[in-house]
């Protein structure tokens, strides 16, 4: 017999499995872990003893020493079962940040703070918790609705972002037709409830007229789906975009703050550079988009020129841009706002050259980040615009 296994040793075993294999037997059809490891336990101790005659530890200890190593090695399993979890959990934030275009969502804030801080006339004679309440009364109805407006967008696009965009939630099916649905008529509701609960009566119609431009842009109805045409686009979007983001917290500001309602010089600079902002955000989305919009019969301005000439057109917009606001600096009255204003702008007209020409105008993804770039420069600006007396 192999090791010097003895017959009692054999019949002892025989028993004692026959007693305990259904306690034992797990729901899985398998011997439980712990049970394997006695049985290999029972028979090297039994093999010892015949080899030796001696006596090894008590069965209690043994016992407890390998139930307690099983137990471990199950308790280091757990970690594996919670992982997918964590990453269904990851996955759908992920999800949620492609659906939401966060890129976008970020230079909507920097905005709103921009424009809030325009109307305070003297840091001093204002109470920064009134401010802060001021600007999350403007953040909050205008969050939920831009969720609406990139929202309502997918839900017109899916069949054209399955061509430019198919990592999208809906084009790529992460996000089902009903779902997008609930979340973007949850938005419209949620956004104009707060807003008109909250009782600021500028916010409240400046974000009625954001959210139908926006909306006219967008949808497939008769005399609307304006983004077809790119004057109609261009108007929208910047229209859009220059009242919900610059003028509504502007006016919301100044009835929290209760001050007399005035149009500083530094707003209407404002006004002109972030309208020239967003006509170039209109241009420039639709050039890497040519081959979608190609399918859908829009007749933008990259279809009709070519990407090129409307790439270096749109470069051309932010450069005269940055000269305006030079000549704005230059007429300042202000000494130190004349040298800030005109010194920051060239800095930074150099910095949008050096950057348009590190674009591949013929690869689609380094035009589309030059696209989300160019909101990193709005918001860069907003801050610049803080600056200007």
């Amino acid at each position: 017999m192999p090791f010097g296994l003895s017959a009692s040793f054999l019949k002892s075993r025989s028993f004692h499995h026959h007693g305990t294999r259904r306690a034992l037997w797990n729901n899985n059809g398998k011997l439980s872990k712990e049970y394997c490891i006695k049985m290999q336990h029972n028979y090297w101790k039994n093999h010892c003893t015949n080899l030796k005659g001696g006596s090894m530890m008590s069965d209690d200890k043994f016992e407890k020493k390998y139930l307690v190593n099983a137990t471990s090695k199950n308790s280091h399993d757990e970690p594996k079962k919670s992982q997918p979890i964590l990453e269904f959990i990851k996955d759908g934030m992920d999800t949620f940040r492609q659906f939401s275009r966060l890129y976008a969502f970020f230079s909507f804030i920097s905005s709103g703070l921009s424009s809030s801080l325009l109307a305070v006339d003297n840091l001093s004679n204002i109470s920064p918790k009134m401010f802060l309440i001021g600007f999350l009364q403007f953040l909050i109805p205008n969050c939920i609705m831009f969720q609406y407006i990139v929202g309502v967008n997918q839900l017109a696009d899916i069949e054209i972002d399955k061509i430019n965009k198919p990592y999208l939630p809906l084009a790529s099916g992460k996000y089902s037709l009903r779902n997008a649905i609930i979340i973007v008529a949850s938005s419209l509701l949620m956004g104009f409830g707060s807003a008109w609960v909250l009782g600021s009566r500028p916010m409240f119609w400046c974000l009625v007229i954001s959210t139908m431009l926006m909306t006219a842009y967008s949808v497939n109805l008769p005399l609307l789906r304006w983004k077809r045409s790119t004057i109609l686009a261009t108007l929208s979007l910047a229209s859009s975009m220059t009242i919900g983001q610059h003028i509504a917290p502007f006016l919301h500001m100044k009835t929290v703050l209760k001050k007399a309602l005035n149009y500083p010089r530094s707003l209407v600079f404002t006004v002109v550079v972030v309208s020239l902002f967003y006509t170039v955000i209109s241009l420039a989305k639709d050039i890497p988009d040519i081959e979608g919009d190609k399918a859908a019969g829009h007749k933008t301005l990259a279809i009709h020129l070519g990407p090129r000439r409307v790439f270096w057109f749109c470069i051309s917009l932010l450069q005269m841009t940055y000269g305006i606001a030079i000549i704005m600096g230059a007429l300042s009255p202000i000494l130190w706002s004349k040298i800030f204003t005109v010194v920051t702008h060239f800095i930074m007209s150099i910095i949008l050259w050096y950057r348009a020409n590190s674009v591949d105008l013929s690869n689609n993804d380094s035009l589309q980040s030059f696209y989300m770039a160019i909101f990193v420069f709005l918001s860069v600006e907003n801050f610049l615009v803080l600056f200007v007396r």
